[in-house]
């Protein structure tokens, strides 16, 4: 049995949102124990918080990859907008002192997963011809 599993962008793009939502969720609970001052999250290592970059840079190459391959006009500014503004809302929430609800983070992660997901069944190229350039 010859198992083969093709890895497109859009899978990993899918993949490191779903991943970063999960851990963006998980570190409230995980630093609960903390004393909660500002932010639950406040004592959370470095390492941590660095986490989410690296989600970011996948997601980033993920969205440049998937922009040249898919077939639908209006999907590449859309994971383009939904790519920034997730690396604007945790640029705020690491470097500047406003708070944000962590909806705005999770929302537009969830989206950026579900429209690569979207990608990646409805959007791909068949043919070279197909992809617009």
């Amino acid at each position: 049995m010859n198992l083969k599993i093709k890895l497109s962008s859009d899978l990993i793009g899918a993949s490191a949102s779903t991943l970063c939502t999960i851990h963006c969720l998980a570190t409230p609970f995980i630093f609960f124990a903390s004393t909660c001052t500002k932010s639950c999250c406040a004592t959370a290592p470095t390492w941590w918080i660095s986490i989410d970059y690296f989600f970011i840079l996948i997601s980033l190459l993920a969205v440049y990859n998937s922009t040249k391959n898919t077939s639908k006009i209006w999907m590449k500014p859309l994971l383009w907008i939904l790519w920034t503004t997730l690396f604007l809302f945790i640029l705020i929430e690491h470097n500047y002192s406003v708070q944000l609800s962590d909806y705005f983070k999770n929302l537009s992660a969830l989206s950026l997963a579900s429209f690569h997901i979207y990608n990646l069944k409805f959007c791909q190229c068949t043919n070279e011809g197909c992809c617009v350039k």
